[in-house]
């Protein structure tokens, strides 16, 4: 009978806990990543390279794409831990059911040593360390904050997470209408290097036919804003789900995109020369370049839902860590040319492909191809991001285990509303998408990307030893594993965030 058990235990650590539905390879898997990291926050890095430097923001770029891996191996971690926790406490259900078993095998088989603690270990006189620690089952940071953290972990942990997502749709929504803006408003002057930008978001957009009256750039970038929250926001009030056709297609215009800019860019520099003059340094410009950088490089919330379906985890880290240099290189390639094939770099890089004069009917699909880029790309994830936001904001302040004892204007109402009206309020008021970036990746940023990961994955190393013991080891245990580097990413934070501040109150 003992054999038996034993038998039954070590299949139950072999089977991962759940269904993770279709598995692909680990290459698919680094190229969905690297399709998550490279996103629109790539279109912010051009201008924010220019204002910083080329040397220092060559340097800050891969330093912070360093912090940004160390991390993700800390969220993989993380993972893995909770992955054993789970484990743990299933095969403790498993050991209760079978203590009546075990009274009825005591007189013709020797049992384990029991002292009365749960905690002991299942299988007796054998080990089964590595089986306990996988990354079969996906484990969302919310779910590992309810394992590691504590009651005031928690509500950091979702308030930081809320405002992260809160910047992002805010970043959304001004980005797809300063887009359109600038597609309808396109016969209007370009020379942006000499008016101030209040100056020309009060020029005149279009004249109405037939009448004297006309409208501000201003004016169609805020009607361009409500008709896209107008469509967008009523999905916030259902589940919706982006399909995996869906994800193909917009991937396959984002890449499509980034290579027409950054051809484009590189004619220019061989055609007429470098038109833009970045400085080798410039500290002022650093606050903007390292909200842009963690931003671009944000990818630690999605991770588990990416890695848990991947075969083959064994090199995982490797892998990732070519996935970064392969960003990093990207960005490089795609700040470089902008900053010094363009005079002037707005602060969304697709909006210095506007619709010109040329009477080229290719190059004219083109400029529009790239300036509807951000709308084609930013609707689909806008009501994914926002149902995000919704499902968070509940379970920061809802029980969600009997979210259905709620009433229906609580549940079904008031959150979708506050969902989507704070980033619209926000941005029909401030359409400059460099501060938005600034703020939610200095401040929600760094907390996404670096505070939590360090600080969960430091709980979780406390919580797994004392489970399981100091002797089973986890095989996917970050290279970084030493306190150390804990304690500097959480110093660098730090300074960051208070460098950040000063820069803010200094502008103020």
């Amino acid at each position: 009978m003992r054999g038996f058990r034993v038998r039954k235990l070590r299949r139950f650590l072999k089977m991962p806990l759940a269904e993770t539905g279709d598995q692909y390879s680990v290459w698919v898997g680094l190229i969905y990543i690297f399709n998550l990291i490279v996103g629109t926050g790539a279109l912010t890095l051009p201008a924010a390279f220019a204002r910083a430097g080329w040397g220092l923001s060559t340097g800050s770029l891969i330093f912070l794409a360093f912090m940004s891996f160390m991390n993700a191996t800390y969220v993989i971690e993380t993972m893995a831990c909770a992955n054993a926790v789970h484990k743990w406490k299933r095969l403790q259900a498993l050991k209760r059911d079978s203590i009546q078993d075990q009274d009825h095998d005591s007189e013709e088989e020797p049992s384990c040593h029991q002292n009365g603690d749960s905690e002991e270990p299942l299988v007796c006189g054998e080990s089964i360390p590595s089986r306990y620690y996988s990354l079969d089952q996906r484990v969302e940071l919310g779910e590992m904050a309810d394992l590691f953290l504590n009651k005031t972990g928690r509500t950091m942990f979702y308030v930081t997470l809320c405002v992260y997502l809160y910047g992002d749709l805010s970043i959304y929504a001004a980005a797809v209408a300063k887009s359109v803006m600038d597609v309808v408003c396109s016969s209007g002057p370009h020379n942006l290097t000499t008016m101030d930008t209040a100056d020309w978001d009060m020029l005149p957009c279009f004249n109405s036919t037939g009448t004297t009256e006309s409208y501000t750039r201003l004016q169609c970038y805020r009607v361009a804003l409500l008709t896209f929250v107008g469509a967008m926001g009523p999905f916030v009030f259902f589940n919706v789900q982006k399909t995996k056709y869906l994800q193909l297609f917009t991937s396959g215009m984002r890449w499509l995109a980034f290579a027409i800019m950054i051809s484009i860019a590189i004619h220019l520099l061989v055609s007429d020369g470098p038109q833009g003059h970045p400085p080798a340094f410039d500290v002022t410009g650093l606050p903007t370049l390292f909200g842009a950088c963690v931003y671009s490089f944000m990818c630690h919330h999605s991770l588990p839902g990416l890695i848990s379906p991947i075969r083959g985890k064994k090199r995982l880290g490797c892998h990732i860590a070519l996935d970064y240099g392969l960003i990093s290189i990207f960005y490089l390639l795609l700040a470089y040319t902008g900053a010094f094939a363009f005079a002037h770099l707005n602060d969304l890089y697709t909006l210095n492909f506007v619709p010109t004069d040329n009477d080229n009917i290719f190059f004219k699909i083109v400029e529009y191809f790239l300036t509807l880029f951000p709308v084609f790309t930013l609707s689909t994830s806008f009501p994914i991001i926002a149902i995000t936001l919704r499902n968070n904001l509940q379970s920061l302040f809802l029980d969600t285990n009997r979210i259905e004892s709620y009433n229906f204007v609580l549940r079904k109402l008031f959150f979708p509303v506050i969902t989507v009206v704070p980033p619209l309020l926000l941005t029909y008021f401030l359409e400059d998408i460099s501060k938005l970036i600034e703020f939610t990746g200095s401040y929600a940023g760094t907390g996404i990307q670096y505070l939590i990961p360090t600080f969960l994955v430091v709980s979780a190393r406390r919580s797994c030893a004392n489970l399981l013991g100091l002797g089973v080891i986890n095989e996917y245990k970050s290279p970084f594993s030493n306190i150390a580097w804990a304690i500097f990413v959480v110093l660098w934070s730090a300074m960051c965030l208070i460098l950040v501040s000063v820069h803010f109150f200094e502008k103020s």
